[in-house]
């Protein structure tokens, strides 16, 4: 869980232009390159990726983020909190090249804070991490959220269980930190080939943004660390980058 010195999406689902993008991890390095989170064909996720695809094809993303009529918020989220852990999944492998342990050897967080990590369960006592380190704690923990049939049920009639809510909440706004480092350390924005990525990773957090808004998942204050590109971003109408 968050540790910090600190006082479940903008991507309701995967569109067809992420799913190409380039993943690498050099070797040596630490990195997140989990394995993708499939949705299981069939199931009322499954069939609420496909609705939101189809609104994704306007370029709509307000629209995008927004529960169909008639449907769980619950089986909503659940989608939505797997395709941002996908997509990031994806969008951090194309800058762990320029993210090592000598270029970022701490996870910052707002001025003079960072974040420490703990889990409660593997490492109890919160411990001081380089920022890729940090990243890859995190993105297993979150995998190991998703992977636990208790917390997120991929079989139809079982149950979400009392603490839904509160632990995908607490997973998007990890997700959030994966962005923030990405777009505020200045060697990721110059890595080689970052130009060509850009416009796929904002119009990826934008996504997450408005999702996360429309249905208060995240508190406003632990999105100050990006206000400033959320309020660009938003005002650059609804549509897509790409």
């Amino acid at each position: 869980m968050l540790a910090r010195v600190l006082p479940k999406s903008a991507m309701c689902f995967i569109p067809d232009f992420m799913r190409h993008m380039s993943v690498f991890r050099p070797p040596g390095r630490v990195g997140v390159a989990k394995p993708k989170k499939n949705i299981p064909e069939g199931s009322r996720q499954c069939e609420l990726l496909k609705q939101a695809e189809a609104t994704l094809g306007s370029g709509n993303l307000r629209q995008a983020v927004m529960l169909p009529k008639g449907e769980d918020l619950s089986e909503c989220i659940a989608v939505n909190t797997v395709d941002p852990f996908n997509q990031i999944n994806t969008q951090y492998g194309t800058v762990t090249e320029f993210c090592s342990e000598a270029s970022c050897p701490l996870m910052p967080a707002r001025p003079r804070h960072e974040y420490h990590w703990a889990d409660g369960t593997n490492i109890k006592k919160p411990i001081k991490c380089s920022a890729p380190k940090y990243i890859d704690y995190l993105m297993t923990w979150v995998q190991d959220q998703l992977d636990d049939e208790t917390l997120f049920p991929s079989k139809i009639g079982i149950p979400f269980p009392k603490n839904f809510m509160c632990v995908s909440k607490i997973i998007l706004k990890h997700l959030f930190l994966v962005y923030g480092h990405i777009y505020q350390e200045e060697a990721h924005l110059g890595a080689p080939g970052w130009l060509s990525e850009e416009a796929y990773l904002n119009t990826s957090f934008k996504h997450f943004i408005f999702f996360v808004q429309e249905f208060n998942l995240i508190d406003r204050r632990a999105l100050t660390p990006l206000q400033g590109l959320i309020e660009k971003l938003g005002s650059k109408t609804d549509k897509c980058f790409f």
